[in-house]
C-alpha cells in the first residue's frame, strides 16, 4: 500500500513538473513576436539587424528632415546624436511629431532604411520617453531637466 502511495506521488510530481515546462515552453512561443528590442541609431549603424527583425528605434527628428511624399507616405531622419538613421512610414503621424522632439517608431531596418510600422512622439513639453533619454544621455547630447 505505501509503495503504491510514493508511485502515486512521484506520478503526480512528473506530471506538474512537465506541464510546468510545457506551459513555459508555450508562453515564450507566443511571446516571440511580441517581443520589441529598442536601438539607438548609433548602435543600429554599428550593427544593423536582419531585416525581418522588428524593434523600435528612438531618438531625435533630425531638424529639416521631414520630407512628405505623395499620399501619407513621411521620410525622416532620427539622430541621437552620434548615428542618424532614415525612416519612413506611411500613415497619419502623432499631432505633437516634430523636428528636433523625441520620437519612437517601430518597424524594420530595410536596405539602411528603417520602414517604421508605428510612430510616437512626445505628448507634452517634457515628456520624453525614458529609452531614448537612456541613449541620448549615452551619446552626451540629452540636455533635458532632471527631476
Amino acid at each position: 500500500m505505501k509503495n503504491l502511495k510514493k508511485q502515486r506521488r512521484i506520478q503526480v510530481i512528473a506530471l506538474a513538473a512537465v506541464a510546468l515546462v510545457l506551459s513555459t515552453v508555450l508562453i515564450g512561443y507566443a511571446m516571440r513576436d511580441g517581443i520589441n528590442f529598442f536601438r539607438a541609431p548609433t548602435q543600429i549603424l554599428a550593427e544593423p539587424p536582419a531585416p525581418s527583425e522588428v524593434f523600435r528605434i528612438g531618438g531625435l527628428v533630425q531638424e529639416g528632415s521631414i520630407v512628405r511624399g505623395q499620399g501619407e507616405t513621411i521620410r525622416f531622419s532620427v539622430t541621437d546624436g552620434n548615428g542618424v538613421v532614415p525612416v519612413t512610414y506611411t500613415g497619419v503621424l502623432p499631432d505633437l511629431f516634430e523636428e528636433n522632439q523625441g520620437m519612437v517608431g517601430t518597424g524594420r531596418y530595410i536596405n539602411g532604411t528603417f520602414e517604421a510600422t508605428e510612430i510616437l512622439a512626445k505628448h507634452d513639453e517634457t515628456y520624453m520617453p525614458a529609452e531614448v533619454v537612456d541613449a541620448l544621455k549615452e551619446q552626451g547630447v540629452y540636455k533635458g531637466t532632471e527631476g
